[in-house]
Order: structure tokens, then C-alpha cells, then sequence
């Protein structure tokens, strides 16, 4: 018998320690807590409290861009391991929340359900087998709304508790149970809006820039100078495909171009600050050599991926797609700009209309890569200059380079298939 095991005891439970487990409930929902954690330390208190709690499951829908709903689930002896589920094509519901009791509840409009486990019972639903196997011998199913919801879904937190004590639940046992998981609910509904928020942030304004923001960088004007390689990507033909394709298709193309450009500067350590139409503005805010380094070597592979896209997308029936890249480096205005009632939290200043001149001239000069002298600098030999070049809205008139592919593809271990530039 575990040490977890041996706590359990054949009694009815402490109350006393039942309160204390509810008004700890209420500490963690003025706290910054994560919902794993919250869970993990209110299943520990009740079974030093006497409940005989075998597993417990708690799920939350969830406002993200990848997946509706996040399920935890607690073992005795082995904590919390946590299940996102991701969103299904054309609305489509989850197959598992369908034939769960979960499913059941929102459809009958009810909000629990309890179970004995047995021959009887594990056939009603895929998870009563394996709660069979794990030991268990009775089930209770709660949901807490957090606010109305259409039939078949749910918008809160769906729970339930198992235990493998011979006998099931006693009354007193569900008394409590019902207590506590009112006031999990209330910790959990505050987690997942600190996690929401923050999920919001830097979905939408970036890691670093989401970080700034959340840290209290909020009043206009709020922000910072700072030095950084600059990175501007502009899809190609843009204009054409927006004539010849509907609505929806031109939108899942500029999300096939996205995944790959955008991904591409996200994996090599850059910050995606806005999409401008179909343009991408990133910035690589590391030292000069590395940032610079990794701002090429992202340019290049986005390159190889839209080309090996395109054999996909050309086998399938539909338009290739290009982009041209600027780079450049140099001092930019970090923060908050706007109307106090509308801000953005991007980069300005003329380094950044400067790199955005440089992708225009890639247009011009043929040449699907193009950076700066300062950019250059950053680390030498792996440039070929292209002239000197007036940028519109600039005086003076600048050196501007292109990367030479076979040095890059030696020394940055960039392999450049044949015939891409």
C-alpha cells in the first residue's frame, strides 16, 4: 500500500478540514496560480480531510487559437497530467465529449450524474472501462456553468470524482465533495482568465511585446529604444490571387503563406509584431551577430519551405506562392502608440520604414532577399553588394546587398535546393 493510499481512511470526513480545504480554494482564486497546481493541492487536501477520492477529472473550455478545451486529470499517486483538446474542422464537435457523461449532462440539461461502476454500468460510456480497470467502484459527474451555453456544449467546468473504496460514496462524502468543487470551480474560472489573458497578449502582440504589456507597459507612450535586426516579408502576387479566388480561399491562402514565413521567424528566435495585410514585420532582438544570423537563416528556409509548399499546393490544384524579404539594423521604438481607447505595442521609427523600402527594392532588382549595410555589418562575408540605392523617403542614398546563397548554404547550413535563390 502506498504512503497516499494509506491515508484514506473508513470514516466520515473532518469537516473541520473540509472548511479549510474550501477557504484554501478561495486564497488561490485572489492568487496568480496555474490550475494544475490548484487542483493537485485541493484532491491532496481532501484525502487528508477523509475522502476516499480514487481520480478526479476537471475540464475547462478555453478561448485559444488551437485548442476549445484543456482536461486534468488527477491519479492518487501520480498528480496531475493535463489533455488539450484541439478545435475540430466546420465546427465540428469532439467525439469524446459526445459519448462522455459530460455530453450526456449538457444535452439532458442536467448538472450531475452518478454512476455505480460495475458489469452493469462500464458499458454506458468509453471512460467507465477504464475507471474499471484503474480500480474504481463508483463515479459522480458535476458541471458548473460559468455562463449560458447552446445544448451539447458547455461553457465552465466539467468535473467528476471516482473512488475505489469498497461501498462507493457515502451521503456526507458527496456533501462535501459538492461543497469544495463550487469554490475549485470559482479558483479555476480565475486561473483560466489569468491564462487567458496572457494567451491573448501574446497571441496577438507577440511573445516579448505581450510580456511588456501584461508586466503593466499599458499608457501610451509607454516604451522603450532598442537595437534589433529588422525583418519585413511581402507575398508576392498578392493582388492577383485576391482577384481570382473567393473570399475563404484567398484567407486560407494567406494562412498556408503565413505558416510557413511567420513560423519560420518564430523558430529561429524572432518576434512576430504584425501582419500588415499580407506582409510580416519581426524583429530579432539579440545580440548583433547572433540576431543577424538568425534573421538571414530565417529568410532562407522560409524560402526552401514556400518552395517545398508549392510542389503541394501546385499537385493540388492551386497557385504558387513567393515572397521578397528586407532586412535591416538599427535603433527602433518599442511600445505603445495610438489613441488611448485604441494602442498598439509594435516597433517605429525610420529603421523600420527603411526596411520596408529595402522589400520594395527586392521587387525592382530582382532579388528575393535584400539587406542593408548595417545589416551587413552585423556579421561579414556572406554578401554580394548590388549598388548603391536611393530608398523612397530617404536623402541619402545606401549600400544595399544580397546574400550569396553558396556561402550561406556552407556556413549557415542553409541547404538551398537547385535553382532557388
Amino acid at each position: 500500500m502506498s504512503e497516499t493510499e494509506s491515508r484514506i481512511p473508513s470514516i466520515a470526513p473532518d469537516w473541520d478540514l473540509i472548511e479549510d480545504v474550501s477557504e484554501w480554494l478561495m486564497d488561490q482564486a485572489l492568487r496568480d496560480h496555474d490550475i494544475a497546481s490548484i487542483i493537485d493541492g485541493c484532491c491532496d487536501r481532501l484525502i487528508d480531510a477523509g475522502l476516499p477520492i480514487l481520480r478526479a477529472f476537471f475540464g475547462f473550455s478555453m478561448i485559444h487559437p488551437l485548442y476549445r478545451a484543456v482536461g486534468y486529470t488527477w491519479t492518487r499517486g501520480l498528480g496531475v497530467t493535463v489533455n488539450k483538446y484541439y478545435h475540430q474542422p466546420e465546427g465540428g464537435q469532439l467525439e469524446g465529449w459526445r459519448l462522455s457523461p459530460f455530453g450526456k449532462m449538457a444535452r439532458d440539461q442536467v448538472t450531475w450524474l452518478r454512476r455505480p461502476l460495475n458489469d452493469e454500468t462500464v458499458g454506458e460510456f468509453p471512460i467507465f472501462e477504464d475507471l474499471v480497470k484503474l480500480g474504481g467502484v463508483d463515479y459522480y459527474a458535476f458541471m458548473v456553468p460559468f455562463q449560458e451555453a447552446a445544448e451539447d456544449d458547455m461553457r465552465g467546468m466539467a468535473g467528476s470524482w471516482t473512488t475505489d473504496r469498497s461501498g462507493g460514496f457515502q451521503p456526507d462524502e458527496i456533501l462535501a465533495l459538492k461543497k469544495v468543487q463550487r469554490r475549485l470551480a470559482v479558483a479555476c474560472k480565475m486561473a483560466v482568465r489569468t491564462n487567458l489573458a496572457t494567451i491573448v497578449m501574446k497571441t496577438y502582440l507577440g511573445s516579448q511585446a505581450g510580456s511588456r504589456v501584461l508586466s503593466g507597459q499599458i499608457k501610451r507612450g509607454d516604451g522603450e529604444t532598442i537595437r534589433a535586426a529588422i525583418w519585413y516579408a511581402d507575398m508576392r502576387g498578392s493582388t492577383r490571387l485576391a482577384d481570382l479566388l473567393s473570399r475563404q480561399e484567398y484567407i486560407d491562402t494567406l494562412n498556408d503563406y503565413f505558416d510557413v514565413v511567420a513560423t519560420e521567424v518564430i523558430a529561429h528566435g524572432g518576434e512576430v509584431l504584425s501582419f500588415i495585410g499580407d506582409a510580416v514585420l519581426a524583429i530579432f532582438n539579440d545580440n548583433e551577430e547572433k540576431g543577424g544570423r538568425a534573421a538571414l537563416k530565417a529568410a532562407l528556409k522560409a524560402r526552401i519551405r514556400l518552395a517545398e509548399n508549392n510542389s503541394r499546393r501546385i499537385a493540388d490544384g492551386r497557385s504558387p506562392l513567393d515572397c521578397v524579404i528586407g532586412l535591416h539594423y538599427g535603433d527602433v521604438m518599442f511600445g505603445n502608440v495610438g489613441v488611448p481607447d485604441r494602442l498598439t505595442f509594435s516597433v517605429f521609427g525610420a529603421a523600420v520604414n527603411e526596411v520596408a523600402r529595402l522589400e520594395q527594392l527586392c521587387k525592382a532588382l530582382g532579388e528575393p532577399v535584400l539587406a542593408s549595410g548595417e545589416f551587413r555589418r552585423t556579421f561579414d562575408g556572406y554578401w554580394r553588394p548590388v549598388g548603391e540605392h536611393r530608398l523612397h523617403g530617404f536623402e541619402n542614398a545606401v549600400d544595399v546587398f544580397a546574400p550569396d546563397i553558396a556561402i550561406c548554404t556552407e556556413s549557415l547550413g542553409v541547404c538551398m535546393p537547385p535553382g532557388t535563390k
